[in-house]
């Protein structure tokens, strides 16, 4: 186990945070206090276009609607992220101006999070997945968290940055979700797989949005990738997966179907994991953005 852990002490160029490490470290360590702050420095864009201003804390019409963005592919890093809000307002508080918040989605706030964790020297990893309670509306939507691991109770504890703001219908901890309200990537494939849920149910809120079996390849892949400290931006997908626009062969299935399974158990499958990664190009090989 120490093994997988310093695995994920590492950095990758998503979450290292270089010169703003020590800034970092001396941040809050105790989980709750340190999502919180972090959840007040971001607004998640959807909050304006699926008109959420009653859940927020500060009055959006003090920002522009121009401006309420998708910022992710300006910062898709936990560097360019931290680096920008300072540059904002280097008063890293929860008394930040709404003005000087930066605009990312879920993805964004699990990155950033797990960079802080991991300058902390705690193992941390991004996870991609689905999340019913997002809506509450019975439709399991694409979303990413925190794992960081507990020495003193040794098990992973996941973490949701993004949803920090008092959902009264969330009945469980954010700050320590169980196991069965998240559907990390693996989940979903094999359960649509196995016909254990309607394909309507899984919806990756892309453009365009993917529905069934293609949102749940993604899902797959994203966190695939994260657990490789891999964390790829929301627009890649693996190249041969694209090309055929997600209509793979049955074998290519399957093949799939092996990969999840070891997914499920990412510590057990920990070698046989870095051994796909290292073997079966095809899965790193991606295309979106520039590629």
């Amino acid at each position: 186990m120490d093994k997988i852990l310093d695995f994920y002490k590492q950095t990758s160029s998503y979450t290292d945070l270089g010169l703003y490490t020590d800034f970092a470290r001396r941040l809050p360590d105790e989980i709750r206090e340190l999502a919180r702050l972090q959840r007040m420095q971001i607004i998640h864009p959807a909050v304006i276009w699926n008109n959420l201003q009653e859940i927020w804390w500060d009055d959006l019409d003090k920002v522009p609607k121009t401006s309420l963005v998708y910022e992710d592919d300006i910062y898709p890093t936990a560097i360019s992220m931290l680096s920008e809000l300072l540059r904002r307002d280097n008063n890293y508080s929860i008394n930040r101006k709404v003005e000087d918040k930066i605009h990312v989605t879920c993805r964004g706030e699990a990155i950033l999070l797990t960079a802080i964790l991991k300058a902390k020297g705690i193992p941390s990893r991004v996870r991609s997945g689905f999340a019913e309670y997002l809506k509450h509306d019975g439709i399991y939507y694409d979303h990413w968290i925190t794992e960081y691991y507990s020495d003193i109770e040794k098990r992973w504890i996941s973490v949701d940055a993004d949803n920090q703001w008092g959902d009264s219908k969330i009945d469980f901890d954010l700050n320590d979700i169980p196991r069965n309200k998240f559907m990390f990537g693996a989940n979903a494939y094999l359960t649509l797989r196995n016909n254990k849920i309607e394909k309507e149910k899984i919806i990756y809120q892309s453009d365009p949005i993917t529905i069934g079996l293609p949102a749940a390849i993604r899902g797959l892949f994203y966190d695939f990738h994260c657990l490789m400290n891999d964390e790829i931006i929301l627009d890649f997908v693996p190249r041969y997966v694209l090309e055929k626009n997600f209509n793979l062969t049955e074998d290519e299935l399957i093949e799939l179907e092996e990969l999840a399974s070891l997914m499920l158990d990412p510590d057990t499958n920990f070698n046989k994991l870095n051994k796909i990664w290292e073997s079966k190009l095809k899965y790193r090989i991606m295309s979106g953005g520039l590629n």
